[in-house]
């Protein structure tokens, strides 16, 4: 990564951090770089099972963005991530409760792959209560910080499952 992307990637997060900071429902784009890296990568699935339950119980099995349950799923559980873009570190922060809805929207660019893109920009634009257009300018804002953030390797913090007290290992 060229130091002119570097800080183009530093510019964007900071903007997107001014300008769309208070959201109630954002979109987190994984790096390419990053896929097929998640905690059920590093945990037992018994462990998994554990937290994934606790975040549901602790949600009262409802959406903790917008308050709503799924049909098949009441809800799922998304993994919360900080990027920090100086140092190219992707930090676990934590776990929350989502409904299907919700959750498609975080990961929008996989929704636009199977078709749903346009239903997860409504929700967002719905929950965050946006007009299209704002929906729009968050969206290219959040594609063209993924684009920035994919072009790096990232390193991978794990501590806030040691901290709960769940076994890291490397990834299988």
């Amino acid at each position: 990564m060229t130091k002119t992307s570097e800080t183009r990637l530093v510019s964007l997060s900071r903007e997107i951090q001014r300008h769309f900071n208070d959201v109630r429902l954002s979109i987190e784009l994984i790096p390419k770089t990053c896929w097929f890296s998640n905690v059920r990568d590093h945990i037992s699935s018994s462990d998994w099972d554990k937290l994934r339950r606790a975040s549901y119980e602790k949600a009262n099995h409802v959406c903790e963005i917008c308050g709503n349950r799924g049909e098949k799923h009441p809800v799922e559980c998304h993994e919360i991530w900080f990027y920090d873009d100086e140092n190219f570190t992707q930090t676990l922060k934590g776990l929350i409760s989502l409904c299907p809805n919700c959750h498609e929207v975080k990961h929008i660019g996989l929704a636009g792959l199977r078709g749903r893109g346009e239903i997860a920009k409504n929700h967002l634009a719905k929950v965050n209560k946006w007009s299209d257009e704002v929906a729009e300018q968050y969206i290219n804002l959040s594609k063209d910080i993924f684009i920035l953030r994919s072009k790096h390797e990232w390193h991978l913090n794990l501590e806030w499952l040691s901290n709960e007290g769940v076994n890291v290992k490397p990834k299988r």
